[in-house]
């Protein structure tokens, strides 16, 4: 109904329009509200927007249509649309904030609203967050797509510098006619690498990295800009605001409105700079991936020369450290221009507030940049030593690691133990020295901002008597001094960063840019060494065997004919594919079945015909799940002979056209050899019509090959079939012999009764590998071993959950979820000493003492403006102000000073206490750890962790500490301002409490996770570079690369959600901190008339300044600190027994060598099966007892019991009557000697190998050097003893190993030898030597003789034969033959028979 007043013209204009609008507007919301419910629509900044202002706008038609309605409702259809339309614009508002979740990625469906605030991330409050919780990464964070743009631009930029290089030349070329090579510009760009930078690589690296990474820099830029003007703002609005305070005659709703604008420009600088941080971060992140991709691909064809120069540590270094702390300089390289920006816009607004003080101030400012600068430069010196060190000691950390096995059994761990402190001791010396700099450059950041208000505000009022500091004059300049306070603290340590960012891009360059791999070429095969030149040439489908001495050139060959090589001169040409088998097998972390694959699609006929024919099926029987078996680093669960059987059935089933045998046969028993032979390589064999290439010392399968090629010092001798050469009675004939004498009886017999001697076993060492024969046993961590049966095909698992827990050999990294336990942080500061802790927290509470003390003083000093407005400024007066201003100031840097220097004391102590435990600790675990355990685990512990704790850890701890009693502080100062204030602190408090903790839990989580998902990148990384030539051989490079993509891009998965986490608890926290100098600004509002203007001008400048760091660096220290428990777990692992116990032996133990077992049996591991079942056995003094097994699972563990490498269940062993169990480990170990399978080497020199404590003299060392037949090779060294042996030995031949292993134990000397397949990598001339080496000096010990060739045995007093685990015979090898046993039916299948064996005796 109408008012009885309304004029009914008036109702009919309004009704059309009035009633049209709200409708279609209804219409038009439905319509856009079904399009968003379609699908991917995702709601633009525009309409969000756009919704918000209209509700804002629609506000004042609402509250008027309200009042009138009060009176009454003049139009009810208008009044019901309207508010039907209003509503409809609220719920879209909502709407439009908030969006579908989608489960891939949720930031693609996020909102505008959520986007801003990153309310789309993940979190991970209610339960801990898993790797399998994290969404997949948008197509441009993929490292697929940034490697491929990075190398693409790399690329580019090559060229350019190419081209820029070729017109320099033509530049030179007229004084010197000279055409411009290629491998001078590769030389050029190395050499700028290596010393000093040239201008062209510097060009290259920036360009390179603009164009990659262009837009989000960009972007990040354009936010930054935006950010930085906006800090100005509001000191311009404080100083309002003071002025409003101090004139009492204005309006309230004035100073109502400062308080909002305040507001409004705070919400808007977080949000601008969280965007800018997020875009940083991303780009940190990015440039990670392209390094870490960049260095993978050029690992994968670097050639040998650049391997030799960087070792697998530096190259895993590259990705690890080096590309992490590029990506972290990288978030801040915006700085670079928006430090100068901040302190310039500072200058000049001082200048409006001080006018030419301001100057006054700058000075101080401009002298604190060259000191700055030479801090920084003298940091960056002491950084460098310390990344050497590092690296040198990582080195060190991971050769002991792999060499465990060795340094246990000669108990050698204290010398290597000490080398290891040794070099810690001077890194830790380097970066003492480098936090006292730190502390140095701490100081004179807190004086800065107090010297620079100082000098201004003495010289502004000393310039004049006029010049009155008022409140907002102080509080306007001390807000713009906290700003200036930034830039000045960070520009020297950016250009410092810089400087370092581009020393390791450079090294990430040079890496990048070094040799590739020879490419192979057309043409007959030619190669030269030493001028030799060598032509071969081999027909299709043909087996040639290549034989020849130690040292004689066959892997050469072999690794020339797979372009490994450098040639000088001549080239290669190969027709087809190749698949190589290498001398020592290169075994992947993956299971069984995969390791045979090798990536080719899985056919199970040929699979299983493979298995058959390369002996692996009784092997199949015995592991725990069959083909899907895990198999450890580096194949640490298999045997020396599974490994070398598995590594030719990958060649096998690959199907190449050319196989490349080095030396396969030689790691396997002799019947075994023999049934490869028959069944793979030989003229019947699966590879029948395939062109081979085998490396053999086996002299019975020469007679069987097609063509024998002898090698003689590198060179081709003689060439052609086993009867041709055997009449023309060249070298080859005169070989055989001297060394096959008993073979000759029947050539064209069946090769049963070939001698197995000449099969002499080599083990297939895995380059320094840790430890070569562990039984199955032990590997399986599920109770129940699986039994073989004679009978059983490859035994079914009956389900699935069983199949599990019996493949998994290495158990996934433990990672701790929940709250860091306080017992954490206490073990920390227990490490760095309670009295330490306690005083720094002290001096650093005075210091901020003095802070507060000197703000309060400040605000005191403005009121005087208001006392003598119109009278002259008494100058003694004005001196007290300046001097005790100025007192107060350098008190609190000098405490700072103090505390800083404390601490650093105290946590290099901490640092030293827990690095050494670890190393202690680690050097005094079982053996089982390590056969557990990937040795990247342990490393990780002594490189990241260390990291962290050294560098880290001391860092934000401090921060913390001045963090929390800064807002303390500041909290102090606002309530003692405006008492109102407390009433808002408690639910201030609370949220902050809710938001940090629910914060923290997400992030440390994704930390958590960021670092578990890292071992795998390095392990991959690691694993690639050892097996290099195995997977250039087979051209797999592809498939390597798209596995580290897929490992690098899990990786990433955690990094990116931390990034967001950071920046949704950033953009929080800031809300809170604005929120804080709102309500500071509100009370100071409503409460103007009780208080004065300095005291609100100090309670908002302070508020302005602290509160968010606190959170950020709680978390951060919180993240850290996991660290130390990631230590400390391994600091708690059980140790082996004592080194030495009160039980010592007497001086010459053992004399006679006399040993007893007494019903001895042994396991593994707690719930395992027995591996030896009470064995007992009396062993006379200088007896030589050969034994074998029939199963192949307890003669290694006779050797472990001996060394006590695993413990009794039950039952002793004497050694000359002692009970071994008694004694320590160090007197046991370091009294009897072994020579184990695979001969472990160190880096360090020759000398060092044979004698790492320098117990004997040089005369010694060269008497065993002779004895083991190396004399003449260590006397043709030109640095003789002192020759630098390489990582793992790669420097001589697996023969010279071997024969350094022998004289290791010559020098030993004791009265028990162990021999495990000693002669396994050498030749039969070499053997012969060796074998009567043993018997000369070792005549008067008692020696055990592992054996897998029956021949070396044959000449043994007794023989003790073994059979699961249990002793069935043991006599002389005589009667044994004569009792037709188990010994016996072994003897046959080697084809040795009784007239053999009394030769031989």
């Amino acid at each position: 109904g109408h008012g009885p007043n309304s004029d009914s013209t008036q109702t009919e204009k309004i009704a059309g329009v009035y009633y049209a609008n709200p409708v279609l507007f209804i219409l038009l919301l439905l319509c856009q509200e079904g399009l968003r419910r379609k699908g991917k629509h995702v709601d633009s900044a525009t309409l969000f927007f756009f919704w918000l202002l209209l509700v804002v706008c629609d506000i004042f038609p609402f509250q008027t249509l309200i009042r009138a309605a009060l009176r009454e409702v003049s139009d009810v259809p208008r009044f019901c649309l309207f508010y039907i339309s209003f509503g409809l614009e609220l719920v879209a508002l909502v709407l439009s904030a908030v969006a579908d979740i989608s489960p891939e990625n949720p930031e693609k469906a996020a909102t505008f609203l959520s986007r801003i605030t990153f309310n789309w991330t993940i979190t991970g409050y209610k339960r801990p967050l898993v790797q399998e919780d994290m969404w997949d990464l948008k197509d441009i964070d993929t490292t697929d797509h940034i490697s491929q743009v990075f190398s693409s631009n790399m690329k580019t930029e090559l060229d350019a510098a190419r081209v820029r290089y070729q017109k320099k030349l033509q530049k030179c070329a007229s004084s010197k006619r000279d055409n411009a090579r290629e491998g001078e510009f590769h030389n050029e760009m190395s050499n700028g690498l290596g010393k000093g930078v040239s201008q062209d690589v510097l060009m290259m690296v920036r360009e390179t990295f603009l164009y990659t990474f262009k837009w989000i820099l960009i972007e990040s830029a354009f936010f930054k800009l935006v950010q930085d003007i906006l800090t100005f703002v509001s000191p311009q609005i404080l100083k309002l605001m003071i002025a409003f305070t101090e004139d009492k005659t204005s309006y309230a709703w004035v100073g109502y409105m400062y308080a909002t604008l305040l507001l409004l420009v705070a919400v808007l600088q977080s949000l601008c700079l969280q965007q800018y941080f997020q875009r940083c971060f991303v780009l940190g992140m990015q440039v990670r991936t392209a390094i870490m991709a960049a260095v993978y691909k050029k690992a994968l064809v670097v050639s040998n020369n650049t391997r030799k120069e960087w070792t697998v540590g530096e190259t895993v270094n590259l990705i690890s450290t080096d590309a992490q702390r590029f990506s972290d300089l990288t978030s801040f390289i915006h700085l670079l221009w928006s430090c100068p920006l901040q302190i310039i816009i500072s200058i000049a607004f001082l200048w409006i507030e001080l006018g030419p003080a301001a100057l006054a101030g700058r000075t101080v400012v401009v002298l604190m940049v060259p000191i700055n600068v030479l801090l920084a430069d003298k940091a960056r010196q002491y950084q460098m030593e310390n990344m050497k060190f590092k690296d040198d000691r990582l080195k060190v950390m991971n050769e002991m690691l792999n060499g465990i096995k060795i340094l246990k059994l000669y108990a050698w761990e204290p010398s290597f133990q000490a080398q290891a402190e040794d070099i810690r001791e001077k890194e830790l010396k380097v970066m003492t020295k480098f936090s006292y700099l730190s502390s140095v450059s701490t100081f004179l950041l807190t004086c800065a901002p107090a010297l620079v208000c100082l000098v201004s505000f003495a010289v502004f009022v000393g310039v004049s008597p006029d010049n009155m500091l008022t409140a907002e004059k102080a509080f306007t300049s001390i807000s713009l001094f906290n700003i200036l306070q930034f830039p000045l603290a960070m520009l020297p340590m950016i250009i410092a960063s810089i400087v370092l960012a581009l020393y390791l891009y450079i090294c990430v360059l040079s890496f990048c840019l070094s040799e590739t791999a020879v490419s192979v070429c057309d043409g007959t095969f030619a190669w030269e060494r030493d001028a030799e030149p060598v032509s071969l040439e081999i027909k299709p489908g043909q087996l040639v065997a290549v034989v020849g001495a130690v040292g004689s050139g066959k892997s050469s060959l072999i690794s020339a004919l797979l372009g490994e090589m450098h040639s000088t001169k001549g080239f290669i040409n190969i027709q087809g594919s190749i698949a190589y088998v290498p001398q020592q097998a290169w075994i992947q972390n993956a299971t069984l079945r995969d390791n045979v694959l090798f990536g080719s699609p899985n056919d199970e006929r040929r699979f299983n015909e493979v298995i058959k024919a390369c002996a692996l099926e009784p092997d199949l029987e015995l592991l725990p799940g069959g083909a899907l078996t895990e198999i450890g680093e580096k194949g640490i669960n298999l045997s020396g002979g599974q490994k070398q059987r598995v590594s030719l059935a990958r060649a096998a089933y690959s199907q190449a056209d050319i196989y490349l045998l080095d030396d396969p046969l030689s790691a396997v028993d002799a019947h075994v050899g023999k049934h490869l032979f028959e069944n793979v390589i030989g003229p019947n064999g699966i590879l029948q019509n395939k062109t081979r290439i085998l490396v053999t010392h086996g002299v019975s399968f020469l007679p069987h090959v097609d063509e024998i090629v002898v090698l003689v010092e590198g060179v081709v001798s003689e060439i052609g079939s086993y009867s041709s050469l055997r009449a023309s009675g060249g070298a080859f004939s005169e070989f055989l012999d001297t060394y096959a004498k008993d073979e000759d009886t029947d050539l064209d017999a069946p090769l049963e009764d070939v001698v197995s001697s000449t099969l002499k076993r080599e083990n297939s060492i895995r380059h320094s590998q840790r430890n070569s024969r562990f039984e199955y046993s032990q590997v399986v961590p599920c109770t129940k071993l699986i039994r073989r049966r004679k009978n059983s095909s490859i035994r079914k698992i009956e389900n699935d959950d069983d199949l599990k827990k019996v493949q998994k050999l290495i158990e996934k990294e433990a990672m701790e979820t929940g709250w860091v336990k306080l017992s954490v942080f206490l073990q920390y500061l227990r490490a760095m000493g309670w009295g330490y802790t306690a005083v720094a927290a002290l001096v650093y509470f005075i210091g901020n003492v003095a802070f507060v003390g000197q703000n309060l003083w400040l605000s005191e000093w403005t009121k005087d403006a208001v006392v003598y407005a119109n009278e002259t400024y008494p100058p003694s007066l004005r001196d007290l102000r300046v001097g005790v201003f100025g007192a107060l100031g350098v008190a609190q840097g000098l405490f700072v000073f103090l505390g800083t220097l404390i601490l650093v004391n105290a946590s290099i102590a901490a640092s030293r206490i827990l690095h050494e435990r670890l190393l202690k600790n680690m050097m005094r675990v079982p053996m089982i750890f390590f056969d557990t355990t990937p040795i990247g685990r342990v490393v990780n512990r002594f490189a990241e962790d260390i990291f962290t704790i050294d560098e880290a850890i001391p860092n934000s701890l401090r921060s913390w500490i001045l963090c929390l009693l800064g807002v303390l502080g500041t909290l102090f100062v606002i309530c003692l301002a405006t008492p109102l204030f407390t009433i808002v602190l408690v639910p201030l408090a609370i949220i902050y409490y809710f938001v940090g903790r629910f914060y923290v839990a997400t992030s440390r989580q994704l930390r958590r996770l960021d670092s578990v998902s890292r071992s795998p990148i390095y392990s991959h990384f690691g694993e690639t570079v050892s097996g290099l030539t195995v997977i250039r051989a087979y051209n797999h490079q592809e498939r390597f690369l798209k596995h580290n993509e897929i490992t690098i891009d899990e990786n990433v998965k955690s990094v990116y959600p931390w990034i967001v986490s950071n920046r949704w608890l950033a953009i929080r926290l800031e809300f809170l901190g604005n929120l804080v100098v709102f309500f500071a600004c509100l009370f100071a509002v409503i409460s103007r008339d009780s208080i004065d203007s300095g005291i609100v001008g100090l309670s908002i400048s302070y508020a302005l300044n602290t509160l968010n760091l606190l959170v950020k660096m709680t978390s951060e220290l919180e993240t850290n600190i996991v660290a130390v428990k990631r230590v400390s777990e391994y600091i708690e692992i059980e140790n082996e027994a004592e080194w030495v116990t009160d039980t010592r032996p007497p001086k010459d133990w053992p004399e006679a060598g006399r040993l007893q077992f007494e019903n001895y049996k042994v396991h593994y591991r707690p719930g395992l099966d027995l591996v030896l079942h009470g064995i007992t056995c009396d062993i006379g003094s200088t007896e030589k007892i050969g034994i074998v097994d029939r199963t192949g699972a307890g003669k290694s563990s006779l050797t472990n019991c001996l060394f006590r490498i695993i413990e009794a269940v039950e039952g002793r062993i004497f050694i000359d009557g002692i009970d071994i169990a008694k004694l320590g480990l160090h007197d046991l170990r370091a009294n009897l000697t072994i020579i184990p399978q695979d001969p472990v080497l160190f880096c360090g020199t020759l000398r060092m190998n044979l004698d790492p404590f320098d117990k004997f003299s040089d005369e010694e060392i060269w008497k065993v050097l002779e004895l083991s037949h190396l004399k003449d090779f260590a006397a043709g060294l030109k640095e003789g003893l002192q020759y630098e042996v390489s990582e793992g030995g790669e420097n001589l031949s697996v023969g010279q190993r071997q024969l350094l292993c022998l004289a290791r134990a010559l020098l030993r000397k004791s009265r028990i030898l162990i021999l495990d397949e000693a002669t396994a990598a050498v030749d039969l001339e070499t053997d012969n030597l060796i074998q009567n080496t043993i018997r000369e000096e070792f005549s008067s010990c008692t020696v055990l003789t592992i054996a897998h060739h029956l021949h070396s045995i044959m000449d043994s007093s007794r023989v003790m034969v073994l059979d699961a685990g249990r002793i069935v015979e043991f006599d002389t090898p005589q009667n044994l033959l004569s009792n037709k046993g188990h010994f016996y039916a072994m003897a046959k299948d080697a084809g040795i028979t009784q007239q053999d064996s009394s030769t031989v005796l």
